[in-house]
């Protein structure tokens, strides 16, 4: 009864749509990842010692010194060993919805059962809702996405105090933009010892590696391990990544020239006629657009103009007419604003 995930075709045109980093690595970055590719041995397995990588990614990412580490092939993967490690099939996984497509899909995989509760109407955490949710069905994972994928939205640090001191499980800190967001929960681990924070490095530039971090209580990840296949993490991935966090500076500009063509993307959307823009703590922003051209049919005349945007009208009622756009560089922000005004004032 299942569809697999559908990857659509860039082309040629403006991507847009999956919340990629639209700049390529500088010269001298790529240039020491060949070397680093040019010495790594293909003809052996990957090691199974990832210290020196470990060591390589607490530094660049903060992750303080007691906490254990994961690492897996995308955070997609290590929510899904979330999911198998924690629970029996008919157990409960929560969280807010809509969100992260993975969560759901992470539960019907491993057999467990998903429950999402329903955002407010102003796509914001319903609190209340939430911790009733939570007393009613027990669960054994909530997951939170701090920012929230599509909606963009970051939930207050006391509503996700009072999910974690609720919740009967574990609570995963899905942080996969916290390099736009200037928020983290990450110093705080150690008073959380029911939470974990799970990050991914595909947002920042590096999304072809597949790598995402799993950080918590040394005795969470000991078991989540138990369950991770072997040589997860392929032996390009592990030299790439450290030759690259060797530039680390070079990804934190690109982060912060993202979050400034944001909000001047926000702002410029929010004055096309019959587009409400949803506030976003990520490298995207979520655009309702209402009346006519709605938001199916705008996706389609964006489409023809070679300018991919994700869809999210089908998805969820709260969605309805609703488009997630990535923030581009600047020439392609202006090309789909420029777009955007000619298919909204062709049909005044």
């Amino acid at each position: 009864a299942l569809t697999a995930y559908p990857v659509p075709p860039a082309g040629d045109g403006i991507k847009l749509d999956a919340m990629e980093c639209p700049y390529a690595l500088p010269d001298a970055v790529r240039d020491d990842v060949a070397r680093a590719l040019g010495e790594t041995a293909l003809n052996r397995y990957p090691p199974g010692d990832t210290g020196a990588l470990a060591a390589d990614v607490r530094q660049a990412f903060g992750i303080p010194a007691q906490a254990g580490l994961l690492f897996g092939n995308g955070s997609d993967e290590l929510i899904h060993l979330i999911v198998q490690a924690c629970c029996m099939p008919g157990d409960t996984v929560l969280a807010p919805w809509p969100s992260f497509v993975y969560f759901d899909m992470a539960a019907r995989f491993d057999h467990a059962r998903f429950v999402g509760v329903p955002l407010t109407p102003d796509l914001e955490l319903d609190l209340p809702a939430m911790l009733q949710a939570i007393s009613l069905h027990r669960p054994k994972v909530v997951f939170l996405a701090l920012p929230n994928n599509p909606t963009g939205g970051l939930w207050p640090d006391a509503a996700v105090q009072a999910i974690v001191a609720a919740a009967p499980g574990l609570v995963v800190l899905d942080e996969a933009y916290q390099p736009f967001a200037g928020h983290t929960w990450m110093p705080r681990l150690g008073t959380l010892p029911n939470a974990v924070v799970l990050r991914t490095v595909s947002k920042i530039g590096l999304a072809g590696l597949r790598f995402g971090y799993l950080a918590g209580h040394p005795g969470w990840i000991a078991q989540f391990d138990k369950v991770r296949p072997p040589y997860n993490l392929n032996v390009l991935t592990q030299a790439a990544l450290r030759a690259v966090l060797r530039h680390k500076p070079v990804l934190d500009e690109q982060a912060a020239a993202l979050r400034a063509g944001r909000d001047t993307l926000a702002a410029a959307l929010a004055a096309l006629p019959g587009v409400r823009v949803f506030p976003s703590a990520g490298n995207f922003v979520l655009a309702r657009f209402s009346g006519k051209p709605d938001g199916n049919a705008v996706h389609l005349a964006l489409k023809t103009r070679k300018i991919l945007v994700k869809n999210f009208s089908g998805a969820h009622p709260l969605l309805a007419d609703c488009l997630r756009i990535s923030v581009g560089t600047p020439a392609e922000n202006q090309a789909l604003l420029s777009a955007l005004q000619d298919i909204l004032s062709s049909t005044i």
